[in-house]
């Protein structure tokens, strides 16, 4: 089922939510059940043969969870449970995700016959497995108390994110699942929740969407592209996943809040990044958070434990020499973002978009440790020309990880980057020509004409750089867990207001003429 489906509008959301509140005045155990049944509803209604993929998977990672704590003061067998649970999970993930790639891979070396079918990728697999290691590697550190199988079902499978994140952690979650206060219905928590759902389903409906056939045609046959187009394409389609994304961050909080329920937050303007390192803050914040938490930082922390049994310097220190930092920085960060790469899909694309960002990564710290940090504080501050040159590196930096993110292929991707750098030469402009002499009002709907894909990304990326986002509009009242940047614009600050209020139901309105495509996701992919 889609948020952005008359079913889940008009249907599945308002029953939901009047079961919940119903539940709550006679018991928070029946409100969550009925919460839990409503996810596997929701869940269950594309294909409903995985809902007993997804049941197995919850009820094999807390019986690993409960025997994971039982083991505490067995360091041994807890890290061998450990194991065992999180190797299961990879091999359950990896059957779905890349077995067949692997297997025709290898069959085009001649290594295996035949060839094999993709299988049907169970939705969110990805988020509910990584929310379940995630579960298990806190159980052996120490952070789980609560160990009610409800409570954990709820944390598993609640609606909101179950597709596509936000990956959330057991501890910022189930505090809120006990809370009494969070079962009782109040207006404020579905105006602001509203509110927040109605702008993200905006960004999807209406920006996302109306730019994605664009990019579509372009990536279909990057080859036929000049200059130009091969520009218009990557732009389309970077435009296309920032609201794409963003929408769906949006909604996913805003129905979190409907319920009573606060999530982190996912999504916070990254086109308007001063640098890589603050792209990967402000682009699926959570996977980042999950990445650094359980991939970066047990890579670093083996690398210096292995470099202080040597006697090599570890830390800060280490990373001011050229080895120290290849080796503490480079290596860990190669090794996350390859594997972040992966994990978004099969294919040597993904991979390369991973190391791509790994190397950017590293270039960027590089830059931070080796030339800015050798400059006095005082000249450390750089003015708004430099700023916006960052800016514009930054993003170019994230056209070219895209281009194999989305291409069907490395092939396609190059084929496409050939092009943005004018190696299959540059189109003409005819239509300006032929303006040439037309009144001001026909040569400006002429080129308009001509050009409205062009109009259409200025529009967009105008949106994405200038204007505040969500939480700022939202600014105190946003449902996040922690907060966005502040709002430049008091123009554009909600506050409750019959103002607001019209402005929000005509968005709405305009949003539901438009819903009967019912497109998916592109993070459903994954």
């Amino acid at each position: 089922m889609l948020f952005n489906s008359y079913l889940f509008l008009l249907l599945f959301l308002p029953i939901a939510l009047m079961g919940y509140y119903a539940a709550g005045r006679i018991s928070l155990k029946l409100a969550a059940l009925w919460l839990c049944v409503s996810s596997f509803i929701f869940y269950g209604w594309w294909n409903p043969q995985f809902v007993a993929l997804l049941s197995c998977s919850i009820v094999f990672n807390y019986v690993v969870g409960l025997l994971i704590l039982h083991f505490a003061g067995s360091p041994k067998k807890q890290l061998l449970v450990t194991s065992v649970g999180v190797t299961v999970d990879l091999v359950v993930l990896f059957h779905y995700k890349y077995f067949a790639a692997l297997f025709n891979f290898l069959s085009e070396w001649g290594l295996t016959h035949g060839a094999m079918d993709t299988l049907i990728l169970p939705l969110g697999i990805s988020f509910f497995t990584f929310t379940q290691i995630g579960f298990l590697l806190d159980c052996r550190s120490g952070l789980v108390k609560e160990k009610g199988f409800l409570s954990y079902v709820l944390f598993v499978t609640f609606f909101p994110h179950l597709i596509a994140g936000p990956i959330l952690h057991h501890k910022e979650m189930i505090p809120q699942f006990a809370d009494p206060a969070n079962y009782r219905f109040k207006f404020e928590n579905l105006s602001i929740g509203g509110v927040l759902f109605v702008i993200g389903l905006a960004k999807k409906v209406l920006l996302a969407d109306g730019i994605a056939p664009y990019a579509d045609a372009g990536f279909a046959s990057p080859d036929d592209l000049q200059f130009w187009g091969s520009w218009a394409t990557s732009l389309s389609y970077a435009l296309q996943i920032y609201f794409d994304f963003s929408g769906y961050s949006d909604m996913a909080l805003g129905l979190a809040k409907m319920f009573g329920i606060g999530f982190p937050l996912n999504f916070n303007s990254p086109y308007k990044a001063a640098s890589i390192i603050d792209f990967w803050a402000r682009w699926h914040i959570t996977l980042t958070r999950y990445l650094t938490a359980y991939l970066y930082y047990p890579a670093a922390m083996a690398i210096s434990r292995a470099r202080e049994k040597r006697g090599m310097t570890v830390g800060s220190s280490a990373a001011k020499s050229p080895g120290g930092f290849a080796a503490t920085i480079i290596l860990p960060t190669l090794f996350t973002m390859g594997l972040a790469g992966v994990w978004h899909g099969a294919g040597m694309q993904y991979l390369v978009f991973g190391i791509w960002h790994g190397l950017c990564l590293s270039i960027n710290h590089g830059w931070r440790i080796f030339v800015v940090g050798k400059k006095p504080p005082a000249q450390r501050h750089s003015g708004s020309m430099t700023q916006m040159a960052c800016v514009l590196i930054t993003f170019a930096a994230v056209l070219i990880g895209q281009a194999f993110f989305r291409a069907d292929g490395m092939g396609k991707a190059w084929q496409l980057i050939e092009g943005m750098f004018g190696m299959r030469g540059f189109e003409g402009l005819e239509s300006l020509g032929h303006a040439v002499g037309l009144s001001f009002g026909d040569a400006w709907r002429l080129v308009i004409g001509h050009h409205l894909q062009g109009v259409y990304i200025a529009l967009l990326l105008a949106i994405a750089w200038f204007t505040p986002n969500a939480h700022q509009i939202l600014g105190g009242f946003s449902p996040a867990l922690f907060k966005t940047l502040k709002n430049p614009s008091q123009l554009l600050s909600w506050r409750p207001s019959l103002g607001w209020m019209l402005a929000t139901l005509l968005l709405l309105a305009l949003c539901v003429a438009n819903v009967h495509k019912e497109t998916r996701f592109l993070y459903f992919q994954f």
